[in-house]
């Protein structure tokens, strides 16, 4: 799995550092070529030259080596790797990273990367709990960065808590995992919409819905990682896809998303159509500001295209994927849902289950199929749902 892998290792000042002589170790045994980076004052945790001496490269600490008279091209090293291991990352270069400060050569590289960057951090239990802390892992995992959660244990402290820097073998393991998932929808073009849409009554209002689109992007960016072509086309969010590789197009109203997908969908392998697109839309769109000159406004509205219909009677070797959210007679609803526009599966969110739903970072779903398997998953980040159900998915077209 690491065979001719390219890992740049970046180490910051934290007693946790001594672990990565053995993280090196390993990963050039299983024929990684690694190249390690430290901020200056994690030099006083662990030695260059044992660090140089495992990896057979030279280590950088600076942007500049005095001793070579040379300058340290951190671009071509953000560009060169295949996976950026920021271990352990203090509290301290966490609130740097989470801000896009650059001060050091670690900083620079970070910023530099074109690749996946995994962080695992290292602090006491207190610095851990930190709400600043928490918000600055929340804020670098929603750019795509990969947390690599730190591990209960006695700490330099004397507490004992969460906070030790998660041990080599299990920082082995996450990325070996990571690599491959990479593989397993290689090859396959996947479309996918999220968030809502807004249909405008005129230049300033609009008729939508709550959909922040997050379930859709969380299924974009764990279907990229898997190794997948993403297509992504979403309607007005707040959502991005941060580092990942995926063709995102922005629209607006029922109609463009209805002819982005056309566009995209016949060379589609998977079609996942996680949108909350608006059933109506005004019939007149005013080209001026609606004044509010009487106290009843009467809106005609008209219905949309029904998108994933027209996609289930057109389907070929698709496999198309529907969400149905519902407050009332779920199952009967869903499974009506799913008969009449001719899917592959639906996924049934309910409004009733406590975490699930529109604007918020979790979600339990039930999964339908065609043979009226149902399948209940448990609530969960939207992120580690979205793996859940592309794994289902891969069982069912395999």
């Amino acid at each position: 799995m690491f065979r001719d892998k390219k890992l740049v290792i970046a180490l910051c000042s934290s007693i946790a550092a001594y672990k990565i002589p053995q993280l090196v170790r390993i990963f050039v045994q299983w024929g990684a070529k690694v190249k390690i980076i430290m901020t200056p004052s994690a030099k006083d945790f662990v030695a260059p030259l044992t660090l140089s001496t495992l990896s057979k490269e030279v280590v950088w600490s600076d942007f500049y080596t005095e001793k070579n008279k040379s300058w340290n091209n951190y671009v071509e090293l953000g560009v060169w790797a295949d996976a950026m291991i920021i271990a352990p990352v203090t509290a301290n270069t966490l609130a740097k990273i989470s801000y896009g400060q650059c001060d050091n050569i670690v900083l620079a590289v970070y910023l530099s990367a074109r690749c996946p960057v995994f962080f695992a951090p290292a602090m006491d239990l207190d610095m851990y709990r930190h709400p600043s802390t928490k918000e600055n892992i929340s804020r670098l995992i929603k750019r795509g960065n990969i947390l690599i959660p730190a591990e209960k244990g006695e700490l330099a402290s004397g507490l004992f808590g969460e906070g030790r820097m998660a041990e080599p073998n299990h920082i082995v393991t996450i990325i070996k995992n990571y690599f491959s998932q990479r593989s397993i929808l290689k090859g396959k073009k996947i479309l996918i919409t999220a968030g809502p849409t807004h249909e405008a009554l005129d230049p300033v209002r609009f008729v939508g819905n709550s959909s922040s689109g997050k379930m859709g992007f969380a299924l974009a960016k764990a279907t990229s990682q898997m190794g997948a072509e993403v297509t992504l086309i979403s309607g007005p969010t707040a959502e991005s896809i941060g580092y990942h590789p995926i063709n995102q197009i922005k629209v607006v109203s029922a109609l463009e998303m209805l002819e982005k997908v056309l566009q995209h969908f016949d060379t589609s392998h998977i079609v996942i159509m996680s949108a909350a697109v608006a059933d109506y839309r005004p019939e007149n769109v005013s080209n001026q500001k609606i004044k509010k000159e009487t106290d009843v406004l009467n809106l005609r509205l008209v219905k949309n295209p029904d998108i994933l219909k027209i996609l289930g009677e057109k389907k070929s070797q698709q496999y198309l994927v529907g969400f149905a959210l519902e407050t009332n007679d779920e199952y009967q609803n869903a499974r009506k849902k799913f008969l009449e526009k001719n899917l592959d599966l639906i996924i049934l969110n309910s409004l009733r289950d406590t975490g699930a739903g529109f604007n918020k970072d979790t979600n339990k779903v039930t999964l339908i199929d065609a043979k009226n398997t149902i399948l209940p998953l448990t609530l969960k980040s939207k992120e580690e749902l979205s793996f859940e159900i592309l794994h289902y998915i891969c069982g069912a077209i395999r």
